[in-house]
């Protein structure tokens, strides 16, 4: 099969011919149907992030079952699934106490550089995240992936695999907005986007979105937001304050950056509660006022949302169904798994969205 392969960080990517094992005891091979380019990738791309090289990116994707392996209940040939990294056991101490995002099953979740289901040029290709979607097949755990209808595009599902519902759960599960609350969001791409979306379903009063595009802005108002703050144009803490008389009760960081981090803990009004979304490189350390603390604000992370995707992904289908939640306008473009490194290299100018791979399918 035809693989998109990272094999140093700074370096292009290259298209290989890669091979890939049979489905083992509770496996699963898919046939990838589409494939998001997330700034999660970008940042183990440029070395932000460590990772086993040479490797397959990749983690946002949607399929078709072709193959499974022994004891494999959850799905069969030919059903339409999303992937998603949060894989689970379903038997450890934070997959008993709610908190399948955070699974520690290491039979289940493999950890960097186990997996051994590709391989290049007669040597271990490493699997990324335990999917690596930027490639024609994936070979994963049953706990990796969720059954969706056949009748639901694939284009759109494969943005709920990542992006939708990272920032879709985190207004739900890991903030738990109220409703009739102020809520900020910083950054409004893919993420950014769906917290947005995600705090318009959770019937929040105020929505305001902050980026430094117009065209993100547009698209954030078309999602749900009520009031939108230009950052480069003006101090985003101070025109929040001003906005809401005094700050939000909850704000979201989409970008992974430490300033806007900061900003997002800054904006916050007595008692509220930040929650960083983003993917702060490795070492990176963030800067608050402790006076702050004795006003009862807060500011915690979140991983994917404290998603539960079996459950969380079906519904958010659902709402789009009823088109109460909009994943069109999420769609950049599609492109080939060829033009990668163009889409990558767009992806670094902040203007799109969502561009996917398409695989034939």
């Amino acid at each position: 099969m035809k693989a998109a392969v990272l094999h140093a960080p700074g370096t292009p990517i290259t298209i290989e011919d890669v091979s890939i094992t049979r489905p083992q005891r509770r496996e699963v091979l898919l046939r990838t149907a589409y494939a998001g380019l997330c700034h999660s990738d970008l940042h183990f791309i440029e070395g932000l992030w460590p990772w086993p090289m040479p490797c397959v990116l990749g983690h946002e994707s949607s399929a078709i079952v072709e193959a499974v392996g022994e004891d494999v209940t959850h799905v069969k040939p030919g059903d339409h699934v999303v992937t998603c990294l949060s894989v689970f056991c379903g038997t450890c101490t934070p997959c008993l106490t709610g908190h399948p995002n955070l699974c520690e099953g290491t039979d289940v979740k493999l950890p960097p550089g186990a997996a051994r289901r590709l391989a290049w040029q007669g040597d271990v290709l490493h699997q990324f995240m335990n999917l690596s979607s930027f490639a024609e097949q994936m070979l994963v755990h049953e706990n990796a992936l969720v059954k969706i209808d056949d009748d639901i595009p694939l284009a759109q599902a494969a943005l709920v695999g990542c992006g939708v519902i990272t920032g879709v759960a985190s207004v739900f599960h890991a903030a738990k907005v109220e409703p009739g609350s102020t809520v900020a969001v910083i950054g409004c791409g893919g993420v950014g986007l769906s917290a947005v979306a995600g705090a318009a379903l959770a019937g929040a009063a105020r929505i305001i979105a902050i980026d430094t595009l117009a065209s993100k802005l547009d698209l954030a108002r078309a999602l749900g937001a009520t009031d939108t703050v230009d950052a480069s144009a003006v101090d985003p803490v101070g025109a929040v304050r001003d906005l809401t008389g005094g700050g939000v009760a909850y704000s979201f960081e989409a970008l992974g950056l430490k300033a806007t981090a900061e900003q997002a803990f800054r904006m916050l009004r007595p008692g509220g509660l930040a929650t960083v979304i983003g993917m702060l490189p490795v070492g990176v350390k963030i800067e608050l006022q402790g006076a702050d603390l004795l006003r009862d604000k807060r500011i915690q992370g979140t991983t994917m949302g404290g998603n539960r995707f079996r459950v969380d992904m079906p519904r958010i289908l659902q709402f789009w169904r009823q088109g109460r939640l909009n994943l069109d306008h999420l769609i950049s473009g599609e492109m080939a798994l060829a033009d990668i490194n163009d889409g990558f290299a767009n992806l670094k100018s902040g203007a799109p969205v969502r561009q996917l791979i398409a695989f034939a399918h």
